[in-house]
C-alpha cells in the first residue's frame, strides 16, 4: 500500500509538471510570435499608456509612401527565395531609415511600402503644442523621403560603407544576403549593360494633415491604421513621383518653405553636387523644387498642386552613363534610354547630358523631325520660306532647337489641350411633359458634341499621335545607331577573319 500510495501521489506530481512546461512552451511561442510580427513601437507605446487604443481620434499625421519601380521586370531575374532575400534586406535598409528618424512603418504591401510620423503612438511630438508638432514631422518626414532614395542608390551599388552605422546586427545580416544575391546575379551575366539595366529605383510621395487615425478591421483582425485625404494625396504623389526622385503636395511645401527647410536642402544639394563635379551645383530653388499640376484620369482629370524634388545631387551624370551603357541593350536599351527623356523632359541639366552624350556617340536625332511632328503647318510655312530646300530648313531647326526645347515645346502643347476643358451647353429647365422634356435633352446633347468635338479630337490626336511619334522618332535614331554598329562589327569580324587565312 505503502508503494502504491507513493505511486499515486507521484504520478499526478509528473503530470502537472509536464502541463505546466507545456503551458510554458506556448507562452514562450506566443511571445516569439508577437515579437516577430508585432512592432515593438507600437506594442511600447500601447504599454506606455497603460491599455489599447479603443477610440480612433483625428490627429495631424504626416505620411509617406514608397514604391520599387518595374520591380516586376527585376524579379524575373531571381528564384522566388532570391527575390525575398533581396527584398527583405532592402525593406531592413529602409526600416533602419525610419527608425534613424523617429518614423513609424505602417503596412508594406508588395513592392511598396506606408510609413507616418505623429500621432499617439510617436513619442517624439506626443509632448509637442501643434506648431511645434507640425515642423517637426515635416522636416523628419521630408528628410527621411531624401534618405531613401539615398539608401536606395547605395543598396543598388551594394555599398557597405553606411551600414557601419546600423547597430542592430539583424538589419545588417539582412542587407548583406541581399548583397550576396545581387552580386551574383552581376557577376552571372557580367554585363556592365545588363549592370545599367538591372537597377533597383523608387518613387516616393509625401503628405502632411489631419487624418483619424486607430484600430480598424473586424475583431481578430485588427489593425493599427490611419485615413483620410492626406493618406490618399501622398499615395498620388508616390504615384506621379519622377523614378529616383520625390513628390510632396503644395501645402506640405508651404510648411517646408516657412520652416526654412527649403533653403537649407537647396544649400546642401548644390554642395553635394559642387563636391561631386556634378552640373547640378547651378541648380536654381525652382529647379530644384520644381512646381507642377498633376492631372489624375481616374478623378476625371482632377488637378493637384505638387512639387517634384530632385534628391540625387549627381542624376544627370549617372542618367548619362547609365544610357551610354544602355546604348548596347538593343531595343530594351533603347526604351528605358527613352523612358529617361519622357521622366525628365522638364529637367535641362538630365536632357542636355543626354544630347551631350548622344552627340558624343554620333547618334542623330532629326530635330527637323521632332519639330514637324508637333507643329506641321509652321514647318511647312518655315520650308516656303526657304523655297523648298529641306536641308537649310533641317540646319536652321538644329541649330536653334536643343532637344531640350524640344521637349518644352511638346510640353506646351501638352498644357494646351489639357487646358481646355469641355463646355457644358445644357439649360435648365423644369419638367412640362416626357416628349418636351426629352426633345430638349437631345439638342442639349447635340449642341454640346458640336461644341466639344474639336477639343476631344485635338487631346486624341496630342496623345495617340504626337506624343508617341515625337518618342518613336529619337528610339528611330537609337536603334540606328545600334544597327549601324552591329553592320560595323560584322564588317570587322569579316577583315579579321580573311587576315587570318
Amino acid at each position: 500500500m505503502t508503494y502504491f500510495g507513493h505511486a499515486i501521489i507521484i504520478v499526478p506530481f509528473m503530470k502537472v509538471n509536464f502541463d505546466q512546461n507545456q503551458i510554458s512552451d506556448e507562452l514562450k511561442l506566443r511571445r516569439k510570435i508577437e515579437d516577430f510580427y508585432l512592432p515593438k513601437q507600437l506594442v511600447e507605446a500601447i504599454v506606455e499608456a497603460g491599455g489599447i487604443y479603443t477610440k480612433s481620434n483625428e490627429t495631424l499625421i504626416a505620411i509617406g509612401f514608397l514604391d520599387i519601380s518595374r520591380y516586376t521586370f527585376l524579379s524575373q531575374f531571381l528564384s522566388p527565395p532570391e527575390n525575398q532575400t533581396v527584398l527583405n534586406g532592402l525593406y531592413s535598409a529602409f526600416h533602419w531609415v525610419l527608425r534613424k528618424h523617429g518614423g513609424y512603418l505602417n503596412k508594406i504591401e508588395g513592392d511598396s511600402l506606408m510609413f507616418h510620423y505623429g500621432g499617439p503612438i510617436d513619442p517624439l511630438v506626443k509632448e509637442m503644442d501643434e506648431d511645434d508638432a507640425v515642423k517637426f514631422m515635416a522636416r523628419e518626414l521630408f528628410y527621411t523621403c531624401v534618405e531613401l532614395q539615398r539608401v536606395s542608390s547605395l543598396f543598388n551599388q551594394t555599398n557597405h560603407n553606411y551600414l557601419k552605422k546600423i547597430s542592430n546586427r539583424s538589419t545588417v545580416d539582412a542587407i548583406l544576403e541581399a548583397y550576396g544575391i545581387l552580386g551574383e546575379l552581376r557577376q552571372g551575366y557580367a554585363s556592365a549593360s545588363f549592370n545599367a539595366l538591372f537597377q533597383i529605383r523608387i518613387r516616393v510621395g509625401a503628405s502632411l494633415g489631419k487624418v483619424l487615425i486607430g484600430n480598424f478591421g473586424p475583431e481578430g483582425a485588427k489593425q493599427w491604421d490611419v485615413i483620410g485625404m492626406p493618406v490618399i494625396e501622398a499615395k498620388r504623389m508616390e504615384s506621379s513621383a519622377p523614378i529616383g526622385g520625390l513628390r510632396i503636395t503644395s501645402d506640405f511645401f508651404d510648411i517646408l518653405d516657412e520652416a526654412g527647410i527649403t533653403t537649407e536642402y537647396h544649400r546642401r544639394i548644390k554642395r553635394e553636387a559642387q563636391a561631386l563635379g556634378s552640373v547640378y551645383r547651378e541648380i536654381s530653388f525652382g529647379e530644384l523644387f520644381q512646381k507642377a499640376v498633376v492631372y489624375l484620369k481616374d478623378k476625371k482629370n482632377a488637378e493637384f498642386k505638387t512639387f517634384s524634388i530632385q534628391v540625387n545631387p549627381s542624376l544627370p551624370e549617372s542618367i548619362r552613363d547609365q544610357s551610354k551603357l544602355l546604348l548596347t541593350r538593343g531595343d530594351t536599351g533603347a526604351d528605358d534610354i527613352v523612358n529617361f527623356i519622357k521622366y525628365y523632359r522638364g529637367n535641362h541639366f538630365v536632357i542636355n547630358q543626354l544630347e551631350e552624350l548622344f552627340k558624343k556617340m554620333n547618334i542623330r536625332i532629326r530635330k527637323d523631325s521632332l519639330y514637324r511632328i508637333m507643329l506641321p503647318g509652321k514647318y511647312k510655312a518655315m520650308l516656303m520660306k526657304h523655297d523648298g530646300d529641306i536641308i537649310k530648313l533641317r540646319l536652321q531647326i538644329t541649330e536653334e532647337h536643343s532637344l531640350f526645347s524640344l521637349l518644352e515645346l511638346l510640353g506646351k502643347l501638352q498644357d494646351s489641350v489639357k487646358g481646355r476643358s469641355p463646355v457644358d451647353s445644357e439649360k435648365k429647365k423644369g419638367f412640362t411633359g416626357y416628349d418636351h422634356w426629352m426633345a430638349d435633352m437631345r439638342a442639349n446633347v447635340q449642341r454640346s458634341y458640336d461644341m466639344n468635338k474639336g477639343i476631344t479630337h485635338q487631346a486624341y490626336y496630342f496623345y495617340n499621335v504626337i506624343f508617341p511619334m515625337f518618342f518613336a522618332n529619337i528610339k528611330a535614331a537609337i536603334l540606328e545607331y545600334q544597327y549601324q554598329n552591329e553592320k560595323a562589327d560584322q564588317v570587322e569580324d569579316l577583315v579579321e577573319d580573311l587576315e587570318v587565312e
